[in-house]
């Protein structure tokens, strides 16, 4: 038992580790912003999709204009299912990556990049900034996830 927290400590005290947990963390707390941004459009927009959301406008046929959708709370909710479906990849993906023994000015750069393309492709979906900025920042992104997929499988697999 003792010999496992010797384990664990030894990786915690690993400096790439420690990046790669520096770096989930801030795009995960900017993924879990996006649900208090979805929430504000639609407070200021008066649109909700759930009946008991629209109680304090009104009763009845009154509180029915407010089921509705808006396209500011659709880009939000765009943005926020972006983030879903390329910070959990990363999630997973960059763990694997941390333990795989890479060196750590290859890691930084690797988290960085992506944490700084999702926190650029959030502004140019939420302004919203001309494309190709938002495509440009996801691919780089995506780009990132797939270049630790692959070193990874190099190093696992010996490719």
């Amino acid at each position: 038992r003792s010999g496992e927290m010797a384990k664990l400590a030894q990786l915690i005290d690993n400096e790439v580790f420690q990046a790669y947990a520096t770096y989930a963390t801030i795009v995960l707390l900017k993924m879990m912003l996006m649900s208090l941004v979805t929430a504000y459009f639609r407070i200021t927009r008066k649109a909700f999709v759930n009946p008991e959301d629209t109680a304090s406008f009104g009763k009845g046929e009154s509180a029915k204009k407010y089921l509705r959708t808006d396209p500011d709370v659709e880009r939000v909710r765009r943005g926020h299912l972006n983030d879903l479906e390329n910070i959990v990849p990363f999630l997973g993906m960059g763990l694997l990556y941390a333990l795989s023994g890479p060196e750590l000015s290859t890691a930084l750069l690797h988290f960085r990049i992506f944490a700084g393309a999702r926190i650029v492709h959030t502004f140019a979906y939420l302004i919203p900034l001309p494309q190709p900025s938002r495509g440009l920042s996801w691919a780089l992104g995506y780009i990132v996830t797939i270049s630790m997929a692959y070193r990874v499988l190099k190093t696992a697999l010996h490719l």
